[in-house]
């Protein structure tokens, strides 16, 4: 990070860990820009959905990624001038998210979009490699994580809410299948920065895990000004 740029704090971690509530709070305590980097993959998951594009379609669906008309305005995601701030949240758009994260085209497509969010006074970004690779610089890295079955838990509970029929199961099965093709794609694996603070959530409430990514942010702050 030059002395010019806005800090960054990047919150990696997987599915229903947490990461995105956390996130968004943390941004709201500092008054910092949020950037949910996944709701860009979820766009570009439903967009190829909308033009009938096979998800495994790489040169298309990076088209797609390249020219997405999305746009975020007070907590509403627009895809051209639809609103699809629920559409994006479906399972089935969750699931075509983590397959076309896994497509080099799509990643380098939208990485310069991600990189756009950095805006004084500062960025919180959440996503799955805000700190290795979006963001290799933030001031501080967060990896937030749970046990499958939390993190299905959790998912099933919010889908519950919203009146959607749930299977704890196989939301169960569907976290272990996210996160092997996570951590096992060739661009961009899901994984902790070598100097990522590790909180894991299965018994942590959202209220302590901002408090201690925020008081995380500040001892990295510390830490900063001592080496300058």
């Amino acid at each position: 990070m030059t002395r010019s740029s806005p800090p960054v704090i990047a919150i990696d971690g997987p599915s229903a860990s947490g990461k995105g509530t956390v996130a968004e709070r943390v941004a709201a305590a500092l008054g910092f820009h949020f950037l949910d980097s996944g709701a860009l993959y979820r766009l570009t998951a439903l967009s190829a959905m909308k033009h009938g594009v096979a998800l495994d379609d790489e040169a298309a669906v990076g088209q797609l990624a390249a020219t997405l008309p999305a746009t975020f305005r007070g907590g509403v995601v627009w895809l051209a001038e639809e609103n699809v701030t629920d559409a994006i949240r479906a399972e089935a758009v969750g699931e075509g998210a983590s397959k076309v994260a896994a497509l080099p085209a799509v990643r380098a497509a939208l990485l310069d979009r991600q990189r756009a969010y950095r805006q004084a006074p500062g960025l919180v970004a959440d996503g799955r490699d805000m700190g290795t690779v979006v963001f290799p610089d933030a001031v501080a890295k967060v990896f937030l994580t749970a046990s499958a079955e939390a993190r299905a838990e959790r998912r099933y509970k919010q889908l519950i809410e919203k009146g959607n029929s749930a299977n704890l199961p196989a939301l169960v099965a569907d976290m272990q299948a996210r996160d092997a093709r996570d951590t096992a794609r060739a661009v961009a694996p899901l994984k902790p920065a070598a100097d990522a603070l590790l909180l894991d959530t299965t018994h942590m409430g959202i209220e302590p895990a901002v408090q201690k990514v925020l008081a995380h942010y500040d001892w990295c702050k510390a830490r900063s000004k001592q080496g300058n």
